[in-house]
């Protein structure tokens, strides 16, 4: 028998881990040095992307072993992901960034091949989260495994966005 005489658990309190995460990302961005505002900017948003595909992706490995889950929260998961894509390849451009690299400013020790590398894992990313929501579109179960193939590729372009930008800039 359920007892539904107890109060249940407050939402707000689901904002507490949060709310001490983003205090300890900003107090690390911040001991990085550098201009503050462009490494919080970096911190932030690398955090929410990386964050996002990450989740998308292990959501839609849960849907492989519970194959009749709604589809609802990885549709919207990747669209997060689409939508903080244009941030974090912005926040990643901001001087001084990967334009510095691509113009030749900046030298990633190989000869521009790590900025091209860059720019392929940014396109790359983006293309597959389009391609990983006209899957989800699908209705068999086909469909939620190749999405899910799809944001396991997203989830290493995803880093080479993100990481392969923060090797470069940081040396």
């Amino acid at each position: 028998m359920i007892d539904h005489s107890r109060a249940e658990f407050p939402p707000w309190l689901d904002l507490v881990a949060p709310s001490i995460g983003v205090v300890g990302l900003i107090a690390a961005a911040v001991a990085d040095g550098g201009p503050h505002g462009l490494a919080i900017a970096r911190t932030l948003v690398g955090a929410a992307f990386l964050g996002a595909v990450t989740d998308a992706m292990l959501l839609g490995h849960w849907y492989l072993v519970q194959p009749g889950l709604g589809r609802g929260l990885l549709n919207e998961l990747v669209r997060l992901v689409a939508w903080v894509w244009p941030f974090e390849v912005a926040v990643l451009l901001w001087p001084t960034g990967m334009i510095q690299v691509l113009d030749g400013q900046i030298s990633d020790s190989y000869g521009g091949l790590l900025g091209w590398f860059w720019i392929a894992c940014v396109i790359t990313t983006i293309v597959l989260c389009l391609v990983t929501r006209a899957a989800l579109k699908e209705r068999y179960y086909s469909a939620v495994m190749a999405a899910t193939g799809l944001l396991y590729l997203a989830i290493l372009t995803a880093f080479g966005t993100d990481l392969v930008a923060r090797a470069i800039l940081a040396g």
